[in-house]
């Protein structure tokens, strides 16, 4: 299979699966403290369990090698607070702007524009050397002496940190996560409404996923994309913000010199991901008669543009965005991404709190 053809099927998946859960980090993080629902967040969780223990599963086999980002704290501290800050203003998180293209959102589209040219202008344009220096200045290695060698340096896991073995940390970690909400899901339990039941392919393309279903969907389909991904040569599971990017990069012609010889850049695992998220969402929406052309006005088009610029200069460079820290990054343990994923928490829920709560309170 050529990296297009798994590169389109896995982001069908994944934009099949946001659209019929509805799945949207931002609205999963903001909605915490505007509404009090932990539905969404719910289906993050269990899509980060579901991919944590697939993730050791194929690491075991041999099939894939745990590869978490690197951990610089000043950059995952400053890019990540500026992501989540954008995320709400943007109305939607990295996946969430990117699978509503498929809809129709016009508003999304406005906000994706923003976060390829800041991540663009960010990964190689005039705002790379602010990147480069947070990131730099501030990584963190973990280092293994090696008798007669320059130490071994990796990037920092809850594993390895301790020494230990990333499949029995990451399958333990898991396994007492998952036991700790059932015993709270047990005792707040409540009486479950009655549903009128629907044939099945009607439940899975008509009607609006629950979010258990959703969450091992999109964990199922972050273990196949590590998978694959890896085939490919890439050796990571889901991203977004790098993809999008990468679009640009061939847009605008840019070349990559080695050894002195320029080569125009192609298309890559990472970047087809984005056109089959687009391309599965779209097919959802239409069998499901939801796909419509959403027009916000130029107040709320210009408020997303600028909230997606905080997120493509925030995503690159904190080495991941909400998809790639989250999603990808957490169920690999990786430190720098629980640093980033947290930022991202911190910076939307600051943001929420002075565009909806502050005002009304005031």
């Amino acid at each position: 299979m050529t990296p297009m053809i798994s590169g389109l099927l896995v982001g069908a998946l994944f934009g099949f699966a946001l659209q019929r859960g509805r799945f949207c980090m931002n609205s999963a993080i903001r909605d915490t403290i505007l509404l009090k629902d932990t539905t969404l967040l719910k289906s993050v969780v269990m899509a980060i369990l579901v991919a944590m223990v697939g993730f050791a599963l194929l690491a075991m086999g041999g099939l894939i090698k745990i590869s978490p980002s690197g951990f610089f704290w000043g950059a995952h501290l400053v890019g990540g607070i500026l992501f989540g800050i954008g995320m709400v203003l943007a109305g939607g998180c990295a996946s969430g702007i990117t699978y509503r293209i498929g809809e129709g959102v016009v508003s999304a589209l406005s906000a994706a524009i923003g976060l390829t040219i800041a991540g663009t202008l960010t990964m190689i344009g005039f705002l790379a050397p602010i990147k480069d220096y947070l990131q730099k200045g501030t990584q963190i290695w973990v280092t293994t002496p090696v008798e007669g060698a320059e130490p071994i340096k990796a990037n920092p896991t809850l594993a390895n940190i301790f020494g230990l073995d990333h499949a029995l940390v990451a399958i333990g970690l898991a396994v007492i996560i998952a036991i700790i909400w059932i015993v709270i899901a047990l005792k707040n339990r409540e009486e479950p409404e009655k549903k009128e039941k629907v044939p099945l392919l009607t439940a899975i393309f008509s009607k609006g996923w629950v979010w258990w279903v959703t969450g091992i969907a999109i964990g199922l389909v972050n273990v196949l994309a590590f998978y694959l991904s890896t085939l490919a040569k890439r050796s990571y599971p889901l991203g977004i913000t790098s993809g999008w990017a990468g679009i640009a990069k061939v847009l605008i012609g840019f070349e990559t010199v080695t050894d002195g010889v320029a080569t125009a850049y192609k298309l890559g695992w990472g970047d087809y991901l984005i056109i089959g998220i687009i391309l599965g969402t779209f097919i959802a929406a239409l069998i499901a008669r939801e796909f419509k052309i959403r027009w916000p006005g130029w107040k709320t088009l210009g408020q997303t543009f600028v909230g997606g610029l905080l997120m493509g200069f925030g995503a690159i460079t904190s080495g991941g965005c909400n998809v790639g820290h989250i999603l990808s990054g957490v169920p690999q343990l990786g430190i720098g991404s629980i640093v980033g994923g947290i930022a991202i928490i911190l910076g939307a829920w600051f943001m929420a709190y002075m565009l909806f709560v502050r005002p009304q309170k005031t």
